[in-house]
C-alpha cells in the first residue's frame, strides 16, 4: 500500500477502539477477572470440583438467561421468568403426583411454559404495551397462580427416574443439567444464526418499523421470542425440581434479576438488536462464579444481590456508551 493510500486509511479514535474490543472481549474479560480475584482470595475456588459445582449451579440461571435474551433481542424484557419456572415446575410435580408418567408431565410442563411466553406475546402484541408492564402483570399472576395450585405449600417429587435423569450425572462426573444447558445453547445458536426467524429478530430489535415496511411479520416474532422465552424458563424449572426434590411455590423469586445480568453482562445491548448466544453462556457463568466466589468467602446473599444489581447498572451503562449504537 502506498504512503498516500495510508494517509487516507481513517484511523480509529481511541473511544472507536476501545468499543471494537469492549464488543469483542469484554465477556470474557470479566470472566477471566473474577475467577482471578476469587483464586486469589480462596484457592480452592480454581479446583476442578468447585469450577464444575460453578458451573452446575449456573443452569438455572443460564437456562432463564437463554430465554430472557430474546425478549431483550427485541428491545423488550420478560420479567415472568421466575414466575413460569416456578409454576411450570409445580405443574409437573402435581401431574407426577396424580399419576402421570414422569416423561409426559415433563413434557407438558414445558409446554406449559411455552403458552404462557405465548401468551406474553400476544398480550403485548394486542395492547402495544411494552413488555415491561405486561410481564410484570403476568410475573404477579402466575406466581399467585403458583401458590393456588400448590396450597402455598411443596409439591413433593414422587419419581426417582426423573431425579436421576435430570438431577443425575453423566458418567458420575458431569452434571445432567449442563448437558441440558449445552444442547439448549447449540439449539438456539443454530436458530439464531442460521434461520430466516433467528436474523429477523435481529432486524426487529434493530429497528421495528424498518422491519416491519421489510415485510417481516413482527407480530408472529414477538410470540416465536416469547414462547422461546418460556420454554428455558420451564426447562430451568424442571432441573430445579430435580435438584431439591420437590417444586417449591417460592421458586425462581428474583431469579430474572439473575436472568436479566446474565444477558447484559453477555454483552447483548438492552437497546435490542445486538447479542450472540455464546456470550449469554459466559454470563450466565459470571453470575454463578460470583455467587458462588461470595459465598466462599463468607459475604451475605444481601450483598450478593447489591452486587447483581450494580452489575446491571454498570453493564447498560457501558452498552449506552460503548456498544455498537454509540458510535451510530
Amino acid at each position: 500500500m502506498s504512503d498516500a493510500a495510508l494517509s487516507t486509511t481513517p484511523q480509529l479514535s481511541a473511544r472507536e477502539r476501545f468499543t471494537v474490543y469492549w464488543g469483542k472481549y469484554s465477556t470474557v474479560a470479566i470472566l477471566a477477572l473474577i475467577v482471578a480475584v476469587f483464586s486469589v482470595m480462596e484457592p480452592i475456588f480454581i479446583t476442578g470440583d468447585n469450577l464444575l459445582r460453578i458451573t452446575a449451579q449456573g443452569a438455572i440461571t443460564i437456562l432463564l438467561a437463554l430465554g430472557e435474551f430474546f425478549a431483550i433481542l427485541l428491545a423488550g424484557i420478560d420479567l415472568s421468568v421466575g414466575s413460569v419456572m416456578a409454576l411450570s415446575g409445580v405443574i409437573t410435580a402435581q401431574l407426577i403426583a396424580h399419576g402421570t408418567p414422569w416423561g409426559l408431565a415433563l413434557l407438558l410442563g414445558v409446554l406449559a411454559g411455552g403458552l404462557i411466553g405465548f401468551l406474553n406475546g400476544t398480550l403485548i402484541s394486542i395492547t402495544r404495551l411494552p413488555p415491561f408492564i405486561i410481564t410484570l402483570g403476568t410475573m404477579a399472576i402466575l406466581r399467585g397462580a403458583t401458590y393456588v395450585l400448590s396450597d402455598a405449600r411443596a409439591v413433593p417429587l414422587k419419581s426417582a427416574d426423573y431425579s436421576q435423569v435430570l438431577g443425575g450425572h453423566i458418567f458420575n462426573v458431569v452434571p445432567t443439567s449442563i448437558l441440558l444447558v449445552i444442547v439448549m445453547a447449540a439449539l438456539l445458536i443454530f436458530f439464531t444464526t442460521r434461520t430466516k426467524a433467528g436474523r429477523n429478530l435481529y432486524a426487529m430489535g434493530g429497528n421495528p418499523q424498518a422491519a416491519w415496511y421489510a415485510g417481516i411479520n413482527t407480530t408472529r416474532h414477538t410470540l416465536l421470542a416469547f414462547t422461546i422465552s418460556g420454554i428455558c424458563a420451564s426447562l430451568a424449572g424442571a432441573v430445579n425440581v430435580a435438584r431439591l426434590g420437590s417444586a417449591e411455590p417460592n421458586a425462581g423469586t428474583g431469579y430474572e434479576t439473575y436472568a436479566i445480568a446474565a444477558v447484559i453482562i453477555g454483552g447483548t445491548s438492552f437497546f435490542g438488536g445486538e447479542g450472540v448466544i455464546w456470550k449469554v453462556l459466559v454470563g450466565g457463568l459470571i453470575i454463578a462464579a460470583i455467587n458462588n466466589g461470595l459465598n466462599m468467602v463468607g459475604v451475605s446473599a444481601y450483598y450478593q444481590q447489591i452486587a447483581m444489581g450494580t452489575l446491571i447498572i454498570l453493564a447498560v451503562t457501558l452498552d449506552r456508551f460503548f456498544g455498537p449504537r454509540s458510535t451510530r
